[in-house]
């Protein structure tokens, strides 16, 4: 299903079935002799074949057409090699873009921190970046923050993000006050911010992004998912608040005595509807340690926590 959101920019719903997302806003500029289509969907038949039916619907040539992708994760990235053709360029940022062969590394740094070996193969399995990415990607052209994509009447400056991914990377346009923010702002949902690294601090540099973002001028926000939004700064104060409140749950479950992000993940509150954590879906259960690796992270580098390694496994304590 496409729809013109303002001249010559339209979205196309692509449908994530079974996915808590529900569907990817996937955007088109029509720009007279190329176009830009940012984002994908998954590589699944659901998501290839509403694409196919909205790119027709807006008459789009694809061999007339580029592709920025904001991110890494596979509902963004999935099509891009079904859909570039070999005069398209296919922009991607340059931390993202060295991400390969990472889900053995993710692996141990979950087993590191208590999610149960005999789990994580079914766990990394069922993930839908697993099994929905790109077979062969195609060929990247990097680009950096500060760049520039010119497509129509429409003039982006490449604003780069990270912390939903390490090089999440968004577009501004400063004329139009236009915001595309990919999974980095969204609304109804907050976005997941997940570790699997012991080098890094994603809920730091999220925040941190998150501030950047907030000096924008900015009326329209077109995010990945879920409804336009005209409050970018409204929504970035609940997004702050939401991540200190959730660091203050970990704190206050730390109380109780030392734990791993596994045990602390199974003792968080989480939006999903099942009665208890043995329930959650294994790839939930995933998804939720990662969460729980970036608060605890993001409280030991603030000097709110400690570690202690007992054995194989990493666990926190209260300093």
């Amino acid at each position: 299903m496409k729809k013109e959101i303002l001249p010559d920019l339209y979205t196309i719903e692509i449908p994530l079935p079974g996915n808590p997302l529900k569907a990817l806003n996937s955007y088109i500029i029509k720009g007279g002799s190329r176009n830009l289509l940012i984002d994908t969907g998954f590589n699944r038949k659901e998501c290839f074949e509403a694409m196919q039916e909205g790119l027709k619907e807006l008459d789009v040539d694809l061999s007339k057409t580029d592709i920025f992708l904001t991110h890494l994760h596979a509902d963004h990235t999935g099509l891009v090699s079904r859909l570039a053709t070999k005069d398209s360029i296919v922009y991607f940022n340059r931390p993202d873009s060295e991400m390969t062969g990472g889900w053995g590394n993710m692996g141990a740094s979950a087993g590191e921190n208590g999610f149960p070996e005999n789990q994580l193969e079914a766990a990394l399995k069922s993930h839908p970046g697993y099994k929905y990415s790109p077979e062969a990607p195609p060929a990247y052209t990097i680009l950096e923050d500060g760049d520039r994509v010119d497509v129509g009447a429409y003039h982006f400056q490449c604003v780069q993000t990270p912390g939903h991914t390490r090089g999440h990377m968004c577009l501004y346009d400063a004329d139009k006050k236009l915001l595309l923010s990919g999974d980095h702002i969204l609304i109804d949902i907050t976005p997941n911010i997940a570790c699997f690294s012991e080098r890094e601090d994603p809920l730091h540099d999220y925040l941190a992004s998150l501030d950047r973002v907030y000096q924008l001028d900015v009326t329209m926000t077109l995010p990945g998912h879920r409804r336009i939004m005209d409050d970018h700064r409204a929504r970035i104060e609940e997004l702050r608040v939401h991540h200190r409140e959730r660091a203050d749950e970990v704190l206050e479950i730390l109380r109780k005595g030392p734990l791993n992000a596994f045990q602390i993940a199974s003792q968080m509150t989480w939006d999903i509807t099942y009665p208890s954590w043995d329930m959650f879906p294994v790839s939930q259960r995933w998804f939720a340690t990662g969460e729980a690796i970036a608060h605890v992270r993001f409280l030991e580098s603030n000097g709110e926590i400690k570690r202690n390694k007992d054995g194989k496994v990493i666990t926190f304590s209260i300093n």
